[in-house]
């Protein structure tokens, strides 16, 4: 009997047992040992800018300035997991690892070295009523149409929505399945917004210390609170069901500030046309913050509404589009325009941002397992006539894309 590198080399640290990889049917890379099963994706682009604005509205890692004009390995997913079975008291794991140039931007990074944990959890379940689940850990967060995982995504680039949302989170999620139809999702968690495992700190003179007193990074028990709820029609709703209604609440609470809120709805909705299906998010983003050390206040939100049309135009081929629409109320910085160094930002201080996404994604698999893609997306600035546009002193903004990814 034969194996690769890659099951020899699990094999060796323990991850896996060669006795057995030969008993199983599946080949090396999804073989399940003791339950276990391993996956992932490596994620690849090609990109250029043309000249009209030199940079996009803040999306992702994939699409910033620095992967323009040429070749990425946006990132590797390594993926090891024991799903929950059937049984009453049934315990499993999952642990998704990242490694390359996006992986800096997650908030499991770590240290900024091309190496990050997207998520890493332990699950188990309770016989509660229909089974109680729990993830507890580093999770992904409960609202969001899109996933960080790219290839998982109907376009290659993310939406303006999905930038105002928190990405992940550590703490314990629970899930219940109330009836066929409706499924229930909350959670308490540490920081929304920070890196994996950071807190509330205490601060030194502060709303909640003394003024000589200085707790450095002790968390101060400000926790994130997240809840979600899923509607999905029944198969006798006829070519509705599999439709499917989300909608969740996080609320975040800050140091010295009024809680960060975000609110989101999805609708993932198929049509009378089989090849045709559609999508629906909106995402609102409240930063109405009050900071008591300045003694100022600054009132802020951000919110974006997209919709998406997937046409499966033959066995192989789709084209997947998403119109977006994002704004802004007055802020010091802006949300999803960041100038580089030198350039042109049209925005004055305490302007409003409005912005006009459109993306089309043309997907044809010609190999098994592959996700390949070209792309084209197009930024435009709405804030009005007589501004000079923030792209560069331009109110459009175009990149050009091709991605390929393997799943295994």
């Amino acid at each position: 009997m034969k194996f690769n590198k890659w099951t020899v080399g699990l094999a060796t640290a323990g991850v896996v047992s060669l006795g057995s990889v030969v008993t199983a049917d599946e080949s090396p890379i999804s073989t399940l040992v003791s339950g276990t099963t391993i996956g992932g994706a490596v994620d690849t682009s090609a990109q250029w800018k043309p000249s009209t604005g030199s940079t996009m509205a803040n999306r992702f890692a994939n699409t910033a300035p620095d992967h323009y004009n040429g070749f990425n390995l946006e990132y590797v997913e390594l993926r090891i997991e024991k799903p929950l079975d059937e049984g009453q008291w049934s315990a499993g794991y999952k642990a998704e690892l990242w490694f390359g140039q996006d992986a800096a931007l997650l908030p499991g990074s770590l240290g900024g070295q091309n190496l990050a944990i997207k998520q890493a959890y332990v699950t188990m379940r309770a016989p509660l009523g229909n089974g109680l689940d729990f993830k507890i850990g580093q999770v992904d967060s409960l609202i969001g149409y899109e996933s960080l995982s790219l290839y998982k995504n109907p376009n290659f680039s993310r939406s303006l929505g999905s930038y105002i949302e928190p990405w992940s989170q550590t703490g314990i999620v629970a899930s219940y399945q109330a009836a066929e139809w409706v499924g229930l999702s909350g959670s308490i968690a540490n920081s929304a917004y920070g890196n994996m495992n950071s807190k509330e700190p205490w601060t030194s003179g502060g709303w909640y210390t003394p003024a000589n007193l200085n707790m450095g990074t002790k968390g101060n028990g400000l926790l994130t609170y997240s809840g979600a709820v899923t509607f999905k029609a029944p198969e006798s709703w006829g070519w509705l069901a599999g439709s499917a209604l989300y909608g969740g609440i996080v609320d975040s609470l800050v140091t010295n500030q009024r809680n960060y809120m975000n609110y989101y709805a999805g609708l993932s909705l198929p049509t009378p046309i089989k090849e045709v299906t559609l999508g629906f998010a909106y995402d609102f983003g409240d930063r109405s913050n009050d900071y008591y050390g300045a003694g100022g206040v600054q009132n802020t939100y951000a919110q974006a509404v997209s919709g998406y049309i997937s046409w499966q135009v033959t066995e192989k081929l789709r084209f997947n589009t998403r119109v977006e629409y994002a704004n802004a109320s007055s802020s010091q910085y802006g949300v999803w325009i960041t100038p580089l160094v030198g350039e042109i930002d049209g925005y004055t201080v305490g302007s409003r941002e409005r912005l006009l996404g459109l993306t089309g994604t043309l997907e044809y698999q010609l190999w098994d397992n592959v996700v390949s893609r070209l792309e084209v997306l197009w930024d435009r600035n709405l804030i009005g006539t007589g501004k000079s546009g923030p792209f560069n002193g331009n109110n459009n903004s175009v990149l050009l894309m091709a991605n390929i990814a393997y799943k295994f």
